[in-house]
């Protein structure tokens, strides 16, 4: 099970079964969610930083959320009060992309169950439940995590994927066709990459049913003896493709540099338009 409601966390909590609850609130333009998480979230949730205890430093050569190292995610799991046993479910308040990224790393790191809570705090609020002002401070966890263990290809395998791999580039159509964004030096898409808006599996902010994923993805080629590899700006918004793909079976590869790692590799090429191999410009 990776997907559960409001009622579901609810019933869950009154087994007395242990849950480590993990708010992960961030967005590019309001990276620092602990103001919002401080003014009110669910009970029991433990604050996650995505930029300080989910990714690395940005780095041009690595791009702008490079994957923790072991070491990092390891003591972060232990400030969040992580057991060895623990149910794990994560949310955050725009459309389960942060809380993708916390899944993809800690079921990729032997974490047994891990569940992202569908619609997150607005699905929460909407249910009928409260939330708590303050901060939650757990005794330090002892689980221990392995080193990640999932499928991840750098820059060199996406230039070009090998014949018969699919590149998804799950950004936004604008920026998919090379609109100008905020900190970026070049615009475009990776040649050949094909557009799969990640959002495009939403539904009023919860995740579509698996038949309709199922659809989306096998219009773009993607079933289950596909190889396909999922990139976005950073490797945030990817693992949510993941994700989705996940609920239907679907083992979808990350490129976690992205774009903001593409755009920084002197000699390759950006591609402009809708199609996956129009017009390049050398980068």
């Amino acid at each position: 099970m990776t997907l559960i409601t409001p009622d579901e966390l609810v019933a869950l909590r009154q087994t007395g079964a242990g849950v480590c609850l993990l708010d992960v609130r961030w967005r590019l333009d309001e990276p620092e969610g602990r103001p919002a998480y401080l003014d009110g979230h669910i009970p029991g949730a433990i604050y996650v930083d995505l930029e300080a205890e989910l990714a690395e430093r940005p780095d041009p050569q690595w791009g702008r959320h490079p994957l923790p190292t072991h070491r990092r995610l390891q003591r972060a799991a232990r400030r969040w009060g992580l057991q060895p046993d623990d149910i794990v479910v994560i949310y955050d308040d725009l459309q389960s992309v942060a809380a993708a990224r916390a899944w993809w790393l800690l079921v990729n790191s032997s974490v047994a169950d891990v569940r992202i809570l569908d619609g997150g705090l607005r699905a929460w609020l909407a249910a009928g439940y409260d939330l708590v002002t303050g901060d939650a401070q757990p005794p330090p966890g002892t689980a221990i995590l392995s080193p990640l263990t999932a499928p991840i290809v750098g820059i060199d395998r996406v230039d070009p994927p090998a014949p018969g791999t699919i590149l998804l580039d799950v950004r936004a159509p604008e920026r998919y066709r090379g609109a100008p964004a905020t900190g970026e030096r070049v615009s475009g898409h990776i040649p050949g990459a094909i557009n799969l808006p990640t959002t495009t599996h939403l539904d009023a902010g919860r995740f579509r049913s698996p038949e309709v994923i199922s659809r989306l993805f096998a219009a773009q080629g993607i079933g289950a003896q596909t190889q396909a590899i999922a990139y976005c700006g950073s490797g945030i918004a990817a693992t949510h493709t993941i994700f989705a793909g996940w609920l239907i079976g679907l083992d979808i590869a990350l490129f976690p540099g992205g774009w903001s790692q593409w755009q920084h590799a002197r000699g390759r090429w950006a591609v402009e338009g809708d199609a996956a191999d129009g017009t390049r410009t050398r980068i």
